[in-house]
């Protein structure tokens, strides 16, 4: 059995497995693991601290895998923003082929990266800006349920209800995200009305990713009920793994007086890079979703990739045929 979607035909990939941008973790070396295993790596383009470093990157992955593999612009809000046109320049001179967006206000990126030929997938939390997108000229969607790691937005929507909600509504593409993280959640997930998955955190706990090993023991000795919804009086929801910094954060935002200056000096990304590096649990956020419940091992790429297909197949096959008679 093959798996043949509209996301495998649209991103030229074997399977329909995407990983999703990350920042400090898309790199190279996890991008090139997941393309060479059949789905899609994805580069984080501000993991890189400049447009031209971010071409060294692309270039490196290439250098590690000849499939195709995509990079993640995110778009926020900021008093100095990066420089984002220049970011958007290195990924069309480096000849990538699919963009993930997401964020804020993504049309102007939208626009150019069409004009080049380069597919855009756009990461929505809320059917209505999935709809948005779609009339943007979007290629695709990354539809994220309440359960996923970073932010999830302000409906509160799981993605039992979302992603059927979308596919109601949305004609073209959709991947389906947010506690993903084995065979059983593909097989919903194309259930559901998505073409396919995309999973952040539980490629964090695998063999390539550029973590230290004590954070992806942590998600491993995680259950589901392990994450804090931090910024939530702030309208600017982030679900993050739970730790001693994503307790007081919360601590401290439940005084319904309290600004971000309040706990500004503990969600330093700067910080959370530092725990990803080092291995220092406690040293800042670390981003995590309720998948951590489903992470018991950390496998290399390719054997988790192998393993949720197979694993889809025998439901297929063996679970879902068997009650058609």
């Amino acid at each position: 059995m093959t798996f043949k979607t509209r996301i495998t035909e649209l991103l030229g990939i074997e399977y329909p497995i995407v990983q999703g941008g990350m920042m400090w973790v898309g790199r190279a070396e996890l991008a090139a693991a997941v393309s060479n295993a059949g789905g899609l790596g994805i580069l984080t383009a501000l993991t890189q601290p400049s447009p031209d470093e971010l071409r060294r990157e692309i270039d490196r992955c290439r250098s590690m895998t000849d499939k195709p593999f995509g990079v993640n612009l995110t778009i926020l809000p900021s008093v100095n923003p990066p420089p984002y046109a220049a970011y958007r320049k290195a990924i069309i001179d480096g000849g990538i082929k699919v963009v993930e967006t997401a964020g804020h206000n993504p049309q102007e990126h939208v626009e150019d990266f069409k004009a080049h030929g380069i597919k855009v997938i756009h990461k929505c939390t809320a059917v209505r800006h999935a709809l948005s997108a779609e009339r943007m000229g979007v290629d695709a969607i990354s539809i994220d349920g309440f359960e996923c790691a970073g932010h999830p937005g302000e409906d509160d929507i799981p993605g039992l209800v979302l992603i059927p909600a979308a596919a109601n509504k949305v004609k073209i593409p959709m991947l389906a995200s947010g506690g993903f993280g084995d065979g059983r959640g593909l097989v919903a997930a194309l259930a559901l009305g998505a073409d396919g998955i995309n999973m952040g955190t539980r490629f964090c706990a695998t063999v390539e990713a550029p973590i230290h090993q004590r954070v992806k023991q942590f998600l491993v000795d995680n259950d589901e009920r392990a994450t804090n919804l931090i910024f939530r009086s702030l309208r600017n929801t982030g679900r993050v793994g739970k730790n001693s910094v994503s307790d007081e954060v919360v601590k401290i935002l439940k005084n319904p007086e309290a600004k971000f200056d309040n706990v500004s000096h503990l969600v330093k990304g700067a910080d959370g890079r530092k725990a990803l590096e080092n291995g220092d649990i406690d040293a800042g956020l670390i981003w995590a979703g309720q998948v951590q419940g489903l992470i018991n091992d950390i496998p290399t790429v390719a054997d988790l990739i192998n393993r949720i297909v197979g694993e889809a197949r025998d439901i297929i096959q063996s679970r879902l045929n068997p009650v058609l008679g």
